[in-house]
């Protein structure tokens, strides 16, 4: 009897804890409607929508569901969100990196049967303008005529060029590009040319625009910036500016991808100006340049040149800023092309300081862009610029576009090489280290949003409501939350969370609405970069 009675008891026990155990796993199994669609939204709607630039919307639950094993492989290799720069060398601005939280909880989600959760607990779907991500009526609106692709088995570059009309210069704050097509505009790039070759170009060929790869072949010709898919608009600080000159043509570079012949686009560029021209004066030049120049060396070889069957690290270095004086950085472009596989750009200055500009580990010829600094950094007079460059000219490297390997020389096309690295810039004023590009708060592994980019209360659920409401809510940071209830008169009703420390990230949280009359009410987030409301019913 004794015994019979510790096995019941001990049975008792083994249930009582596998019951807690599987309670436990419920509890922590991240679902889609809290835990992945602020994820999904935040990191990768962006490109995986309808009409965007990447295949499979992740919009829907369904969306998901359906292709939750590649996403979860491709955030676990950090494969997506597609982000070069390697942020252990160097923070950038507007990351578009995972935390491991954020891969842990997408990982858990598809291992643990993709549970949807409550769909009302979830944030709303995101709208994306087709129009332009920037607020306002641009400045300047400037369209290419529309253009079929030529595009068969290899890229086109094809540039266009469009009168900018301005009788006097202006200074460019802001300015995006809108594909007409976003399945096939890969990237886009733009200039200003003064001297007419451009236009000369584009008279001479019978089609809209011209080919022409690498540059627009006007070496007067000024790069006003670049577009990738994913990116947010360039967009600069207050009281700097991109110079475009009076009576300029705008050229138009947009690379178009292999085996889009016969689809068709008429992408626009949206220019905001500053209001006055009372600003400084941003270049963006490629003072790091294979080509050579002024105070530009290459080695081993002055000449970029990668044989056949072999792997070989270039370094270019340059001295212009002993004679240019102190400069701010605003940001930089490094590129390559297919043979390209590493590079690394930094800087040396007089007290033997080391600046680390940027480090992108796995070249990508289909991802390259401009990337900002968090904030201006000062480069002082005689610092040296370097940059390393690793190319793989074997069959060790999957990008190779000849089989067998070719010797591979600097050149214009595809299928040659480049090593170039664009600095944005401008001469230096006491003080600009302290001038912010990126106000988001970093973590160990950088979570900063791209579609929500500040504190957000989002619509209650349910609502109307009647014994409980939750309120959805998301941080750009970790932050102290204040949320209340107050009725329409401005009256105090309840107060749900006080001052509370708070991470980043999105939040459902439930409230009770015992003793609250029925009514219209107002529901109050307080943080540290102002109040936001949502209006709440209650029956």
């Amino acid at each position: 009897m004794q015994t019979h009675y510790l096995m019941k008891k001990l049975l008792t026990l083994f249930f009582l804890l596998s019951s807690q155990h599987f309670v436990s796993l419920a509890q922590t199994t991240p679902v889609w409607s809290t835990d992945v669609a602020p994820i999904l939204y935040n990191k990768c709607a962006t490109c995986h929508r309808q009409g965007g630039i990447a295949p499979n919307p992740l919009i829907t639950y369904n969306d998901a569901v359906s292709i939750s094993g590649s996403i979860s492989a491709n955030v676990q290799s950090k494969k997506m969100p597609p982000w070069p720069p390697d942020p252990y060398f160097n923070r950038m601005a507007h990351e578009r990196i995972l935390s491991q939280a954020e891969i842990d909880k997408i990982v858990s989600w598809a291992n643990n049967g993709t549970p949807q959760g409550n769909p009302g607990l979830a944030p709303p779907v995101p709208t994306f303008n087709n129009n332009g991500d920037l607020p306002g009526t641009p400045d300047l609106n400037v369209k290419i005529p529309l253009y079929t692709s030529t595009a068969t088995t290899g890229d086109v570059y094809q540039c266009f060029v469009i009168p900018s009309g301005l009788s006097a210069e202006r200074y460019i704050s802001a300015f995006e590009a809108i594909p007409g097509n976003r399945s096939i505009v890969h990237h886009v790039l733009v200039y200003a040319d003064t001297t007419g070759a451009c236009a000369a170009l584009d008279a001479a060929d019978p089609n809209p625009g011209y080919v022409n790869f690498g540059g627009v072949g006007s070496n007067s010709a000024i790069l006003l910036g670049g577009w990738v898919p994913g990116t947010s608009p360039i967009t600069l600080p207050t009281g700097f500016g991109l110079r475009l000159p009076k009576n300029a043509d705008i050229v138009i570079q947009i690379h178009y991808p292999g085996n889009t012949l016969g689809q068709k686009d008429s992408t626009s560029i949206h220019f905001f100006f500053t209001p006055t021209n009372n600003v400084r004066n941003v270049r963006i030049d490629p003072i790091l340049n294979h080509q050579g120049g002024a105070l530009c060396s290459l080695s081993p070889t002055s000449t970029l040149i990668i044989p056949a069957n072999q792997q070989i690290t270039f370094t270019e270095t340059s001295g212009i800023s002993s004679f240019v004086g102190n400069i701010s950085l605003l940001g930089v472009a490094p590129h390559m092309h297919l043979i390209g596989r590493n590079i690394s750009v930094f800087g040396i200055t007089p007290t033997n300081d080391t600046q680390k500009y940027i480090r992108i580990n796995n070249w990508d010829f289909q991802w390259q862009g401009f990337y900002l600094f968090r904030k201006l950094l000062k480069v002082p007079q005689g610092t040296t610029l370097y940059s390393n460059a690793f190319y793989d000219n074997t069959t060790a490297n999957p990008r190779n576009p000849s089989s067998p390997p070719k010797t591979v020389t600097a050149g214009e096309a595809t299928t040659d090489e480049m090593m170039l690295t664009f600095f944005v810039w401008t001469y230096y004023q006491n003080g600009d280290e302290n001038i912010v590009i990126d106000t988001t708060t970093l973590t160990p592994l950088g979570i900063n949003e791209n579609y929500y980019s500040k504190p957000t209360l989002f619509a209650p659920y349910p609502n109307p409501a009647k014994n409980e409401v939750y309120v959805k809510f998301y941080n750009d940071k970790a932050d102290k939350i204040s949320i209340d209830l107050f009725d329409v008169t401005g009256k105090h009703i309840a107060q749900w969370i006080n001052n509370e420390q708070m991470g980043s990230g999105y939040f459902a949280r439930p409230f009770s609405l015992t003793g609250i009359a029925t009514g219209n009410y107002f529901i109050k987030m307080k943080t540290s970069d102002g109040i936001v409301t949502e209006k709440l019913t209650v029956e």
